[in-house]
Parts: C-alpha cells; structure tokens; sequence
C-alpha cells in the first residue's frame, strides 16, 4: 500500500510552500485513493528540540553498533532517556513507514525553519535506512535564489537537505521552488510580481505532474 508521509513546516497558514505542497498532496491522493496518507504540521505542532538525553541515546546507540529501530530500546537506560526517545520514535515510525516524503519549506534567513531542523534532529540516526524512497521538497523563498542569480551562492537550502538525505541513501530527491514571494509586499521588489506569479504557477504545474508521475514508476511498500 502506497503512502505518503506530509511534512509543513511554515509558520504562516497562508504560505506558498503549504499551498503548493498541497497540490501536490491533493494529486498525489486522487491517484492513491487506497493509500495511506499521514500529515504533520509542524508550524502549529512544533516538536521539541533535541536534548542532553537524545543526545545520549545517539551515542550509547553508536557504541553498541545499533543498526535498526527495533534494537534501539537497549540503548534507552533511563527515565530521562525513556522520555526523549518517546519523542523521537514516533517520528521516525512515521518516516520509515512513508514511500513518498513530502517537505513543504519556505526559506527562513537562507535556510530551514527551525521547526523543520528539530524534526530532521529527532528523527535522525546514522543508521536511518532511506535508501529506495522518494522525497519531494516544496520551498518558498522571498527573492530568487536560481543558478545564475546574485543570491544563488546563498541558498543554504536545497543544498543543506540534497546533502542530508543523499548521505543517508535517499537519492530520489525532488525540489520544487516559488520564488520572489516577497515581490508581494516589499516596494522595492513590486516589479519582480509578474516573476513571482510566473514561478508560483510553475510550481503548482510541477508539483501536480510530479505527483502523478511518482505514482506510475516508485516502487511501494506491500
């Protein structure tokens, strides 16, 4: 049974990575209408940051060479950690349960949103088996930070998770970018709108033809 695993992770209910993940999420279940299909939001629901005692888990799991999820109890030795790792587990269930990922982030400050950085430090272990899904990252970003653009050397985005998810063996990895959101409500970028409604529409396209194209060839789960 196919399923999707929905991640939001902006602060604002209105955001255009929400919207146009959720084209994506909309096809991407017209086409699955048997699968499974479980939603995060992170912006509403944050999940705590790491602490001392997940820290603690990650290293006595290294220590005794823990390779799976269901070996990781003999490494959780106190009530500390019992708390933490009950924080942490439910989370990477959820990931390792999904086929396709779906990341709706905007760019806060070149980067993630804090909230998406805390879960991607919850659910993360050197062991973590990713290998043969599919991820699709929907971002927003208040300029245009495309190759060629002034700003591109600064997108400490798609190349920050490109780099997280390849090292833990996800290599179908997708991006899909609006750009020039704040061309909306800056006065000195108002002549960027025309681009922005472009890319905003582009995405929306993209984000509905990926979805019904990742159902026809990735390999689910039974």
């Amino acid at each position: 049974m196919a399923n999707l695993l929905h991640i939001d992770s902006s602060a604002r209910r209105a955001s255009f990575s929400r919207e146009v993940a959720g084209v994506f999420a909309t096809e991407w279940r017209t086409g699955h209408p048997g699968g499974d299909y479980t939603y995060r939001d992170l912006g509403a629901d944050p999940v705590p940051p790491v602490d001392e005692a997940r820290t603690e888990i990650a290293i006595q799991a290294s220590a005794a060479g823990i390779r799976k999820l269901a070996d990781m109890s003999s490494a959780v030795r106190t009530p500390a950690q019992e708390r933490s790792w009950a924080v942490s587990r439910p989370l990477i269930e959820e990931l390792l349960a999904a086929d396709v990922l779906l990341i709706a982030s905007p760019m806060y400050n070149f980067s993630l949103p804090s909230t998406l950085k805390a879960w991607i430090d919850q659910v993360s272990f050197p062991w973590l088996p990713l290998a043969g899904r599919t991820a699709v990252v929907v971002t927003a970003r208040g300029g245009s930070y495309m190759p060629g653009t002034p700003r591109a050397a600064h997108d400490y985005q798609e190349p920050y998770l490109r780099a997280y998810f390849e090292t833990l063996g996800l290599t179908d990895l997708h991006f899909i970018h609006t750009e020039l959101t704040n061309a909306l409500h800056v006065p000195f970028l108002a002549e960027f709108e025309h681009a922005h409604q472009a890319s905003r529409a582009a995405a929306s396209e993209a984000a509905a033809a990926l979805a019904a194209s990742i159902g026809q060839r990735v390999p689910l789960s039974s």
